[in-house]
C-alpha cells in the first residue's frame, strides 16, 4: 500500500508541474499513466479507463480550488460568463459520465486517443483562434459548456484545452479566458466525480479503498503532490524554453494517442 502511494505521489508531482509549466490540467498526463498503472495492478480490465477517468477528475476537483483563487485574486474571473457556463457543464458532464459508462473501456480509450492526438498537433503547431470580437449570449455559453462539460467528463480532463479556445474566439482576452477556464473547471471535476461515484457503484472488479470508479490511494496522492508541484512548473515556464517542451510533450501525447489507437483497433501493443 505505502509502494502504491508513493508512486501516485509522483505521479502527481509529475502532473503538477506539466499543469503549471504548459497551463493546461494534468488530466492529459494522468489518464493515460493512470490506465498503465492500473494494468499494472491487474485491475480488471473492463474497469480500468473509468477508473482511470473518474480519478483523474476526482483529483482535479483539488487542484482546481486553489487555481480558480489565484486567477479569482488577479481578477481575472468573468463571472459573468462563468454562470452560465457552469450551469451548462454541470449538465453536460452528468450526460457524459451516463454517455462513458455506457462505452466499453476499449472505446473510451480510441476516443481519449483521437483527442490526445488532436492536442498533440495544436501544442506542436502552437495552434491558437484569433481573438473574436462579439460577446456571447447566455445561452449560446449554456450550451456550450453542456458539450465543454460531456467531452471533459468522457476524456477525463479539466476543460482548459477546450474551454480556453472557444472563450477567447468568442472575444475573451487570453488573461480572462484562462482564467474563467480555470473556474469552470471546478464544476466539471466536481459533477463528474460524483457522477462517477453513482454510476460505479456496482461496478464488479474495483479494488478495495474504492469508491465508485474513484481509486482513492490514487486519488489521495495525485491530488497531495500535484496541487503542490503545479506551483513548480510555473515558476519553471518563467526559465525553460517553453516552445521546445511543448514540442516534447506533444510527441509524447501523440506516442501514447496513437499507442490507444493502434492497441485498441488494430490489436497492436
Amino acid at each position: 500500500m505505502i509502494e502504491t502511494l508513493i508512486t501516485y505521489l509522483v505521479l502527481g508531482s509529475v502532473a503538477g508541474v506539466v499543469a503549471g509549466l504548459f497551463g493546461i490540467g494534468g488530466g492529459l498526463l494522468i489518464v493515460p499513466v493512470l490506465i498503465f498503472s492500473f494494468t499494472a495492478q491487474a485491475m480488471p480490465e473492463v474497469v480500468v479507463t473509468h477508473a482511470a477517468v473518474a480519478t483523474s477528475l476526482a483529483t482535479i476537483v483539488v487542484t482546481s480550488i486553489s487555481s480558480v483563487l489565484a486567477h479569482n485574486k488577479r481578477g481575472a474571473v468573468r463571472f459573468d460568463q462563468f454562470k452560465p457556463l457552469a450551469v451548462g457543464v454541470a449538465v453536460g458532464a452528468m450526460v457524459g459520465v451516463w454517455i462513458a459508462d455506457q462505452l466499453s473501456g476499449d472505446n473510451l480509450q480510441i476516443i481519449f486517443g483521437v483527442f490526445a492526438c488532436m492536442v498533440a498537433v495544436q501544442m506542436a503547431f502552437d495552434l491558437k483562434p484569433r481573438q473574436g470580437k462579439s460577446t456571447p449570449e447566455n445561452l449560446e455559453l449554456g450550451v456550450a459548456g453542456s458539450v465543454i462539460g460531456g467531452a471533459s467528463s468522457i476524456f477525463g480532463i479539466g476543460g482548459g484545452t477546450l474551454t480556453v479556445p472557444y472563450l477567447t474566439a468568442r472575444g475573451s482576452e487570453m488573461r480572462e479566458a484562462v482564467g474563467t477556464s480555470a473556474a469552470v473547471g471546478l464544476p466539471i471535476a466536481l459533477f463528474s466525480a460524483l457522477a462517477y461515484i453513482w454510476a460505479g457503484q456496482d461496478a464488479a472488479g474495483m479494488p478495495a479503498y474504492s469508491v465508485g470508479y474513484i481509486y482513492l490511494p490514487a486519488f489521495v496522492g495525485i491530488a497531495i503532490a500535484s496541487s503542490q508541484f503545479a506551483r513548480v512548473g510555473a515558476k519553471l515556464a518563467h526559465s525553460l524554453p517553453q516552445k521546445h517542451l511543448k514540442k516534447i510533450f506533444a510527441i509524447f501525447l501523440m506516442v501514447i494517442g496513437v499507442r490507444f489507437l493502434l492497441i485498441n483497433l488494430m490489436g497492436l501493443a
